[in-house]
């Protein structure tokens, strides 16, 4: 599998030039990778622009959902989908687009959760099977993002597995978001479909319920996806990407620092990556 990276210090200009125009019209050295508008998505996509472009490549961040996104990194219009969940969330996309693109063998991050999250307050519910007794506090709701994310089609299996009586609303993350904070100001009911890493959790209260079927699945990691012939025609950038890895904190520190300001997250990227300069030599190791 592929995941995303930086030139070596000690590499030659000419290195750098000859793999930036490797696969590449003469004048458009640009390497694409894919963004969702999810937080930590957000935060490592401005992360590795920052990186590359400070190594002399070109980046352009193209916003577009998991399904387009595996649709272009399959067809070669899109070099990098950044963030596959496995084994559950995305398997779907694995399934289709694993003979037409390059998955990387190891994660990036693995510790991911996914499941079905009510604010803490909510003391009588604590699994999806306490869902349908209390459907009237949720107006029969499953507040959810966009369609095509792999959780929201994991969530769909959830309403069938526990049978349900609810409906999954779309919209967007954002959107999401925001109805969680305004239930949570109101203390109000409400049920959506949630991951960690998020820095939801860090601003309001909320739970996981349990997931006795464990449709959600359990621990979730990410990987990195790349169109064929990406290893060839970066062959550094790639070897850096299959090293990229961040724990916890250190995700955390970088969503945070990309969260203060959401108008310019290239800004909070750069201090993530200046100040963490150390890890970001052992990618390029």
């Amino acid at each position: 599998m592929l995941l995303a990276a930086c030139s070596s210090p000690g590499e030659s200009s000419d290195a750098n030039a000859d793999e930036n125009n490797a696969g590449t019209d003469d004048d458009d050295n640009t390497i694409t990778i894919g963004q969702i508008s999810w937080p930590e998505n957000i935060a490592v996509t401005n992360m590795w622009k920052v990186i590359l472009e400070d190594e002399g490549y070109n980046v352009d961040l193209t916003l577009a959902d998991m399904g387009p996104q595996m649709t272009s990194v399959a067809d070669g219009s899109l070099d990098v989908a950044p963030e596959v969940w496995l084994p559950v969330q995305d398997k779907s996309y694995y399934e289709e687009y694993k003979d037409q693109a390059e998955f990387a063998e190891t994660p990036w991050y693995d510790n991911g959760i996914v499941g079905l999250a009510v604010p803490e307050y909510m003391d009588d519910i604590n699994s999806i099977e306490d869902l349908n007794d209390n459907k009237d506090k949720f107006n029969g709701e499953i507040i959810g993002f966009e369609p095509g994310a792999g959780t929201m089609e994991v969530t769909w299996d959830v309403i069938d597995d526990y049978d349900l009586d609810f409906e999954l609303v779309e919209s967007s993350e954002a959107a999401m978001i925001q109805s969680i904070r305004a239930a949570v100001d109101n203390e109000e009911p409400i049920v959506a479909p949630l991951w960690k890493p998020h820095y939801i959790f860090s601003e309001v209260d909320m739970k996981f319920l349990d997931d006795p079927k464990k449709t959600y699945g359990e621990t979730e990691e990410i990987f990195m996806a790349t169109r064929d012939g990406f290893e060839s025609d970066y062959e550094d950038v790639y070897k850096w990407m299959t090293n990229w890895e961040l724990n916890d904190d250190e995700l955390g520190d970088l969503m945070l620092d990309v969260q203060e300001d959401t108008d310019n997250p290239l800004k909070g990227a750069k201090k993530w990556v200046e100040e963490n300069q150390d890890v970001i030599d052992e990618w390029k190791e």
